[in-house]
């Protein structure tokens, strides 16, 4: 067996992996024990990260080998890469001499390597002459880049993951942390274990997980967080709990601030947010660091995410949360700072290299003439183009406005994760000619595509990556790269010198033969900037991740920014923002009440390409479904599971509603990984629906041009289909995903379709063959054709002669059941129900919990809910490593007493939940204290 050390693939944290492999296949993962990120930690997602690259799923996901569509909506065809790469030049050269380079428009990803970005980068604006690139980091850090330039002068974040152990207070805000990053989370709780006096404040609309460890908890109205922040600033200033010295000597423009936020006063905050006066106060009082008659002020660490960036007031709220800082004195000491917490693996990598359409490498600004000189004499071009390109929503509005003609799309899913689906599709289907560069083929985009260039992906890569607190970390191939796929950098390589010979250029600007030289020549362009890596080298990342800067004749990096005060401004001073509170772009009215958040699932990652190919990843959540506040439920006499029509200005979907408490009233959530891929059907006017984002709005940010996903004004009708289906079974390994990818290019036969996973895992460390299955749900007015359901029963393995059926055509009544008789017991491995699915409940726990079913017979196949003998379900999954339900640590919890840290210790000790990767932890804390308040009553 070899090992292999490397980096996972998902969020901004950069956790480090020891990855098992065995000639090509890989085997196993585990953390890296000697990684600063995560010490040997991973999360659900990346300690099953071997499971997404068994031979079985990339035998029927990966894209293996470069396709062509002849015409569109076509099958595409098998094609040579020299074949590929000379239709690719070809028709790019075309457009450009037709329209020009701005023409044509480059969007690439937050999960590319530095090196893959800054291939991408040279190419568009370096060779081609067009700044039209930009990146899914723009609707993910973008808001986070503008605050930081705006108030500190340089897209540095100031803090480092120690500082969670050193900070006295740590302020969460627009994050769900223990989902999206949680084995920064697992700090967290160690920090607060280690020093019980820290004060955790969470800031959040919905009571998420996170909210569990807070000792100060702010459900605040969406979009309202500028006026909290300034209501804070209000009363310190009014308290006297301001650093005045600080302000004095190291930053400027707080006048205009001040006049202000006078007009934010307590009440008129706690209104607007919806949050008692004196959490307010409490919140600004242990920000500030004021800890009672102590001495000295206690240190601050806020952490943000998502529900500050992805807003039409994002850079605002970023530089007010920021100003806190600055009028607090929280910055550049251990445990302060402002933190902002990275969403994608590689979102800091691209920055660097000006992977944006407003930036150039290093730092630079496209609108500096001497930031552009720099960068063509480093090229070695004449100039680098001076007008901003297009940014994400701009680019595919300008595409569907036929200004765009040609779009070349790598690593990315924008039929699934840009907002207003329905610009973003005429766009695809509008444009002349569309590239998609993917590792895996089941994506959305992919349908759009005229060429598809297969690309290597984790497990198979070389290059590097940084994560939230600059720190660059190795990524290393642990197997060979899988049929005809090529590195990413290498595709834009290899495009950008076939390009080259189309348009007659006498040299080539990419004489690159490995990942280093490309690192290389990126090292050199930080010299003398504030990222400056001039110190590091390949051999030395190879020893240990390294954080920038790390300048040439430093041997180390620095840990945190502007601990002496000075800051990358003009003056060497921090700049106070004049924020002003402005509503969402889209308010809630009398037609659209509700307002609709998205944000991550706990095990899933963005658009599932990868965790989608695991069932067991859809053991916490499995399948989509729209939460509301109970009440809202009641009032609109929605129960549990029925379907809704939830509809936006721009469009709508059908969903399964979810009573949830998280949310408040006249609110909703949906999670930002319900794509066409796994949530769908077909519209009145018959078109395919695009899950989640057909509702979200392009509206964004006037200053860093990230949309508004955190909030859409949307209405909820109640959807009454007479005829439902529901289909479950075990399948091979081999056929689940093949399987998944025929029922999926069915939905659209339906108002309504899902098909997601499930699984029976492997019990972590018990070495144990998991087993996976499929789940169809679809729903309509009228039962549809027999054929299409016979098609159906045929991919679920639902069609030979020891299958039991039942057929009444005349009303809409079908059921099969699949038993398997074994020498001890019979079970059902796959069903299913067509016009009545009353009989979902015990039908389905029969299946999923693999119970002998002997008693059960030709039951299955009658209409009703009831069994003839009863069903005990296990209950829904909560720690997936080891499968423990809610049911099963509710029992325990029932026998259990004591303190809550004593139950969450005796749940542990005897069914291990929590105790593999932690991510169930949080959840686990809110059983127990629910358990807890109960038996206090």
């Amino acid at each position: 067996m070899l090992e292999t050390k490397s980096t996972c693939p998902y969020c901004g944290v950069g956790c480090g992996v020891i990855i098992e492999s065995q000639g090509s296949q890989i085997t196993g993962v585990r953390g890296d024990p000697d990684h600063p990120a995560n010490f040997g930690r991973l999360c659900t997602k990346g300690s099953t990260l071997h499971l997404t690259a068994r031979a079985s799923v990339t035998r029927q996901s990966r894209l293996l080998q470069p396709l062509q569509r002849a015409q569109r909506g076509t099958t595409p065809q098998p094609v040579s890469w020299d074949a590929a790469l000379q239709v690719a030049s070809t028709r790019f050269a075309d457009v450009m001499a037709r329209h020009g380079p701005d023409a044509v428009g480059f969007y690439v990803s937050g999960q590319l390597l530095t090196e893959d970005y800054y291939v991408f980068n040279k190419l568009a604006k370096g060779l081609i002459g067009t700044n039209n690139i930009d990146t899914n980091s723009r609707l993910c850090m973008s808001s986070a880049v503008a605050g930081y330039k705006q108030t500190l002068g340089a897209d540095a974040p100031p803090a480092c993951y120690d500082d969670l152990q050193q900070a006295q207070c740590i302020f969460i805000v627009g994050s769900n942390t223990a989902y999206a990053h949680p084995i920064l989370f697992r700090r967290i709780e160690d920090a607060k274990r280690a020093n019980p006096a820290m004060k955790i404040i969470v800031c959040d609309p919905r009571r998420t997980d996170t909210a569990e460890i807070a000792d100060l908890f702010l459900p605040i109205q969406p979009g309202t967080d500028v006026a909290l922040f300034n209501g804070m600033l209000h009363l310190m200033l009014w308290e006297g709990w301001t650093d005045a010295a600080f302000m004095a000597a190291h930053t400027s423009g707080f006048d205009a601030l001040k006049a202000t936020v006078r007009d934010y006063s307590p009440e008129r905050v706690a209104q607007l947010c919806g949050i008692p006066q004196a959490d307010l106060s409490e919140a600004a009082r242990l920000f500030a660091g004021v800890q009672g008659n102590a001495t000295g002020r206690a240190a601050t660490l806020s952490l943000y995410c998502q529900g500050l960036n992805q807003s039409s007031s994002g850079t605002a709220k970023n530089a007010a949360l920021i100003n806190l800082h600055l009028a607090t004195g929280q910055i550049g000491k251990p445990g302060a700072g402002p933190f902002s917490l990275t969403g994608q693996p590689n979102a800091m990598g691209g920055r660097e290299v000006g992977g944006l359409a407003n930036l150039l490498s290093a730092h630079r600004d496209l609108a500096n003439p001497q930031h552009r000189a720099e960068v063509a004499a480093l090229w070695g071009v004449p100039s680098v183009p001076d007008q901003p390109g297009k940014t994400a929503v701009e680019m595919f509005q300008a595409a569907a406005d036929g200004e765009i003609k040609a779009l070349w799309i790598a690593c990315t899913n924008p039929a699934q994760s840009m907002p207003d689906q329905t610009t973003v599709r005429r766009a695809l289907e509008r444009a002349e000619f569309v590239v998609v560069q993917e590792a895996f083929a089941s994506t959305a985009t992919c349908r759009f595509a005229d060429l598809l260039l297969p690309a290597t992906t984790w497990g198979e890569k070389e290059g590097t990556v940084t994560n939230s607190e600059r720190r660059i970390s190795r990524v290393r191939a642990a197997v060979p790269a899988p049929g005809e796929t090529r590195h990413d950098w290498q595709i834009g390589v290899d495009f950008a010198r076939q390009l080259e010979k189309a348009l007659g250029t006498k040299r080539t600007l990419f004489p690159y033969i490995t990942p280093e030289s490309i690192w290389l020549e990126h090292r050199e362009s930080t010299r003398g900037r504030d990222l400056d890596i001039t110190g590091m080298s390949y051999p030395m990342l190879e020893a240990a991740p390294q954080q920038w800067p790390l300048p040439e004749g430093e041997n180390r990096g620095k840990a945190r920014l502007y601990e002496d005060g000075i800051f990358p401004t003009p003056n060497g001073k921090a700049r106070f923002v004049n924020t002003v509170y402005k509503e969402v772009a889209e308010p809630r009215e009398a037609r659209y009440p509700f307002s609709l958040t998205t944000g991550r699932l706990r095990d899933q990652w963005h658009g599932m390409s990868r965790t989608g190919t695991l069932g067991q990843l859809f053991g916490h959540v499995s399948e989509p479904a729209v939460q509301l506040h109970p009440q809202d439920l009641t009032r609109l006499r929605l129960q549990d599971g029925e379907l809704a029509y939830i509809t936006s200005k721009r469009g709508s979907i059908v969903v399964p509603v979810q009573a949830s408490n998280e949310v408040g009233l006249n609110q909703a959530f949906l999670a930002m990984h319900w794509g066409e891929e796994f949530l769908s059907g077909r519209s009145s006017t018959g078109k395919r629906l695009a899950g989640v984002n057909a509702l979200t709005t392009s509206a964004y940010c006037p200053d860093s041009k990230q949309p508004e996903f955190k909030h859409t004004a949307i209405k909820v009708l109640k959807a009454d289909f007479p005829w439902s289906l529901l289909a479950m079974a075990w399948l091979p390994d081999e056929q689940v995903l093949s399987a998944q990818a025929q029922l999926q290019s069915h939905m659209d036969n339906f108002p309504f379709a899902s098909c997601t996973p499930f699984a029976r895992p492997a019990l972590a460390g018990s070495g144990q063959v998991g087993r996976s299955g499929l789940l169809f749900r679809a729903a309509g007015h009228e039962a549809p054709a027999k054929e299409l359901l016979q098609e159906i029963e045929s991919l679920l393995n639902l069609s030979g002669a020891d299958v039991l059926r039942y057929a009444d055509p005349k009303r809409g009544q079908r059921r099969a059941a699949h038993l398997s008789h074994g020498a001890a017991t019979t079970t059902l491995v796959g069903f299913m129900l067509a016009g009545d699915t009353r009989a979902e409940r015990w039908i389905k726990t029969l299946l999923q919990e693999e119970l002998p079913a002997q008693a059960y017979g030709r039951a299955v196949l009658v209409p009703g809910a009831t069994p003839p003998v009863a069903v005990v379900s296990r209950g829904t999954s909560v720690c997936v490593c080891f499968n423990v339900t809610d049911l099963a640590i509710q029992a325990h919890l029932t026998a259990c007493s004591g303190p809550a840290a004593q139950q969450l210790q005796s749940l542990q000790s005897s069914l291990k939940c929590g105790t593999h990767c932690g991510s169930c932890v949080p959840q686990l804390q809110r059983m127990v204290r629910t358990s807890v308040e109960s038996s206090a009553r």
